[in-house]
């Protein structure tokens, strides 16, 4: 028997649990009716809903309807979980919509109606509530017909002539057949249903159990199974844990079928080996509210649990299936995280991770500067279920700071942006044309680059590069969207280039165009409802006016009044309550994401923010190039300079090469580094007392092919790469905990493994004649005010209290980089990342140690070498002093 996925959708207390609940019953597969308010519904399985009366995650029933079953999915209602409730419309056959029948269409309700239309699911409408007082049948019907579609038709009651006429009015081909026969068959209706040209309408009561059996039997009458390929494919919606902690990844299956013990995987042609995972489907769980039975098969159309996956994400494809839409509701405010006083923070990231997978909308992140993890949330109700959650999960009382507004940054006209990379046996250079998209369009991502120019395995790698990473704006650092990035030219090396040479081209050259570009900060607007006594409209424009707001002309009905509009985000945030309080409890506020739009106060958010793009050593704009034998460092402003392709777009054109920024709009803006060398004696006494005083210079490139040669034109005469001495800086708990012989020592002495380390770099400053800066993390030491001491012949560092080695390191980085050659050895786990650039080249831990090993291998040769050299020559003159 096949089965159908409904989804049942509403605007918070419409009564979408307490229909689903309606729906289980009448269908005999529940003895007993639950309520929300009794706290015992068989879809709300969770504690925390029961405790609230709200869905919070989504959840599934089975129950029969006709000749197959269905999959009923119970979705969130309220506007905090809405990201939740976004990602099962990618694997619903239909809908139903509830609307409250007291209360009529709200703001969610539009946004629920337009998320339909894009992921193209054909709708039922359940208006509910039909028997509260001031419900008005005809009324609803007419506001369903203006705000949401003419094919809203009323279902359910006499089938006569004016029934069908009016469905025959929502296609020209219904109308045509119903002139001819007058009726049009159950299977023609379900195809104007499947269509989206017709939405069938129920009115009722699901606490009464009124209009109920009429929807299930619209149901069957008027829905189709779809036609499923037969090789598998599957469609992952959302990841949750069971009781005992086992993580579940939840599908539908969409082609084929699926066996137990079957072997899965995300692999794609060009997905890069990072994001690919394989895993063993262990069990097949059909769940059905909190209980479930386990599948030795599931077929297509079915929806079950995966128990045994790990790296699976939601709105992944398996399969056949391709990969899901992006959402397009997204948290608007970011908090940090506050943890308990004694939380590791690192710690507490990783673990945090496991609510992000469950729920990727949360968009966790660390801020390495301020030292802080950072959440995305889309308001307070959700903001009380996480500290809920973590605390239940993993014991810690946490709080969250004040909520700030999540920004987005495009640019005003195309530019051209170059980005290559090619230090010591590394080559890639690769142009990409940035040009805005239009508004809400997100990142669109192409190649009009030439074959021969540039290999398709190579275009397609630098395609994968873009998409796999959503790089920030130079405003404030804000993501970037609405862009068409469109790769025009590149070149790779037959010998040198590998796929991180592309992957740092790439994002340079991204970087480098933003740079060169006229940016333009977004902030998320909302598309509001007020509804408020007619004497206070004045009140209310004006505010709206003083917010910022665009403002549709109000409507009166009697003495009370509706304006509706548009307003920023940041304007409209405690606007709730100013109007409960000068109406004094009779108006009502009601907001629902439009859209990011210019921002209103630009140059101040930019001036608050004090972000540094120049400064932004993550994500340089600049790019590497290569003279005799060591590579050096290009600025953004001259890599046209020295690029070694031509993409034959304008160089000079202010439409594609960059006009200045406007005026008023800051490109980069912040205070002056504030640990600078001379600022830090610490740092200042390693280099002044060994080496004597620093001096400044210039870095810029040596000799390269560059356009200006090419085209024969004089040459700028660059300044010399820096003769001096290269640093190495070596963080060293990270080595030694990454590296495995160490790591067996720190397990009996720990002094033991930082003397083994200090020995091992040692041997190693001797042989390659580096400047070699070892440092400790003593960050956790009270009062401790660090040390810088000499060992042999290198510096060992142990930072001061509240200061980690990783910040240590960029402070360093960053000054020596202006001088010298920096490297970096560190391991490179996600929550130990240093910030280099300017030149600087991080190394891991890994080919650290291979250089090290490389190094201490050729010691020992050399010393062999010298030993047989040392017993030779003592051996000759053993025998010529035996022969005089």
């Amino acid at each position: 028997m096949g089965k159908l996925a409904v989804g049942i959708l509403a605007h918070v207390d419409a009564g979408k649990t307490t229909l689903s609940e309606a729906m289980l019953y009448r269908s005999g597969c529940l003895k007993k009716l639950g309520r929300v308010d009794h706290r015992d519904a068989f879809l709300d399985t969770d504690a925390l809903e029961r405790e609230r009366g709200i869905t919070i995650f989504s959840k599934q029933a089975e129950l029969p309807v006709g000749e197959w079953g269905i999959t009923l999915l119970d979705t969130p209602g309220h506007v905090d979980f809405s990201s939740e409730m976004e990602r099962v419309l990618g694997i619903l056959d239909y809908a139903v919509l509830v609307i409250s029948g007291a209360d009529g269409i709200q703001g969610h309700t539009r946004t629920l109606w337009d998320l339909l239309a894009r992921y193209r699911v054909p709708v039922f409408l359940f208006v509910n509530k039909m028997d509260l007082p001031g419900s008005d049948r005809e009324g609803l019907l007419s506001a369903l017909k203006s705000q949401l579609g003419e094919g809203c038709t009323a279902f359910g009651g006499e089938e006569g002539e004016a029934f069908w006429e009016e469905v025959a009015l929502c296609d020209e081909q219904a109308m045509t057949r119903y002139l001819e026969d007058g009726v049009l068959p159950d299977g023609f209706v379900a195809s104007l249903v499947a269509q989206r040209r017709l939405f069938p309408c129920y009115f009722g009561s699901a606490l009464r159990l009124d209009g109920v059996d009429a929807l299930l039997k619209g149901i069957e009458r008027f829905t189709r199974m779809p036609d499923y390929p037969e090789t598998f494919g599957a469609r992952i919606y959302k990841i949750g844990r069971d009781p005992g902690g086992a993580r579940l990844t939840f599908l539908k299956v969409t082609g084929g079928s699926l066996r137990v013990k079957a072997l899965l995987t995300n692999r794609r042609e060009g997905m890069p080996e990072g994001a690919v995972w394989e895993g063993k489907a262990d069990q097949l769980r059909i769940y059905s509210g909190s209980r479930y039975r386990l599948a030795e098969e599931v077929f297509a159309g079915e929806v079950c649990a995966v128990a045994g996956l790990d790296g699976s994400r939601p709105g992944e494809g398996l399969g056949c299936e391709a990969m899901g839409e992006p959402p397009s509701l997204e948290p608007v405010l970011t908090y940090r995280v506050e943890l308990p006083e004694g939380c590791d923070p690192h710690l507490a990231f990783r673990k945090l991770r496991q609510l992000e997978e469950e729920d990727p909308q949360l968009r966790l992140s660390w801020d390495g500067q301020l030292r802080e993890i950072q959440v995305r949330l889309m308001g307070e109700v959700q903001m009380e279920v996480l500290q809920r959650l973590i605390r239940e999960r993993f014991g810690w009382e946490v709080s969250f700071g004040t909520g700030s507004i999540v920004y987005r940054e495009t640019i005003a006209a195309p530019v051209e942006g170059i980005g290559h990379f090619e230090p010591l046996r590394h080559y890639a250079e690769v142009h990409l044309l940035l040009e805005p998209g239009e508004p809400g369009s997100g990142l669109e991502f192409g190649t009009a680059c030439s074959e021969e120019m540039l290999d398709r395995n190579w275009q397609r790698l630098i395609l994968t590069h873009l998409e796999e990473q959503v790089q920030p704006g130079v405003l404030t650092g804000s993501p970037v969207t609405d862009l068409r990035i469109t790769l025009v030219a590149g070149r790779a090396h037959e010998k040198h280039t590998e796929g991180g040479d592309f992957r740092q081209a790439t994002y340079r050259a991204v970087r480098q165009g933003l740079m060169s570009a006229e940016s333009i900060l977004l902030e998320p607007w909302y598309r509001f409802r007020l509804e408020l006594p007619a004497g206070s409209v004045g009140r209310a424009l004006n505010d709206l006016q003083r917010r910022h707001g665009q403002v549709d002309p109000p409507e009166t009905a009697g003495a009370d009044a509706v304006v509706t509009g548009s307003a920023p985000v940041a304007c409209m945030r405690d606007y709730a309550v100013e109007v409960a309080s000068y109406t004094r409890g009779q108006g009502r506020l009601s907001c629902t994401l439009l859209g990011y739009a210019p921002c209103h106060n630009q140059q101040e958010v930019v001036e608050a923010l004090g972000y540094d793009s120049e400064r932004d050593l993550e994500h340089p704009a600049d790019s590497v190039f290569c003279a005799h034998g060591a590579g050096f460092t290009v600025r953004w402003d001259r890599v046209r300079e020295y690029m070694h392709v031509e993409s034959g777009l304008p160089s000079r054109n202010p439409g594609v090469q960059g006009a200045e920024p406007a005026a008023g709009v800051p490109r980069r803006a912040g205070p002056a580094y504030g640990g600078s060398l001379e600022q830090d004696k610490e740092l200042q006494a390693i280099f002044e007392r060994t080496y004597g005083p620093i001096k400044r210079r210039a870095m810029a490139p040596q000799s390269a092919l560059s356009r200006v040669e090419r085209e024969g034109a004089e040459k700028p005469v660059p300044a010399p790469v820096p003769s001096g001495p290269e640093y190495l800086l070596v963080d060293g708990y990270n080595i030694l905990h990454a590296w495995d012989e160490l790591k067996e020592i720190a397990r009996d002495n720990l002094d033991a493994a930082r003397g083994s380390l200090m020995d091992l770099m040692s041997n190693y400053q001797g042989y390659c004649g580096c400047e070699v800066i070892l440092v400790f993390d003593a960050y956790k030491v009270p009062g401790n005010p660090g040390s810088v001491t000499r060992y042999h012949n290198i510096h060992v560092v142990y930072t001061k209290e509240a200061e980690t080695a990783d910040a240590y390191i960029e402070k360093a980085t960053y000054e020596i980089g202006k001088n010298h050659r920096v490297r970096v050895a560190t391991s490179d786990s996600a929550e130990q990342l240093i910030i280099l650039g300017h030149g600087a080249l991080r190394l891991s831990a890994r080919a650290f140690r291979e250089e090290v090993e490389l190094v201490e291998g050729r010691i020992s040769a050399a010393l062999a070498r010298s030993n047989r050299r040392v017993k030779s020559d003592a051996m000759r003159d053993a025998f010529e002093k035996a022969g005089r």
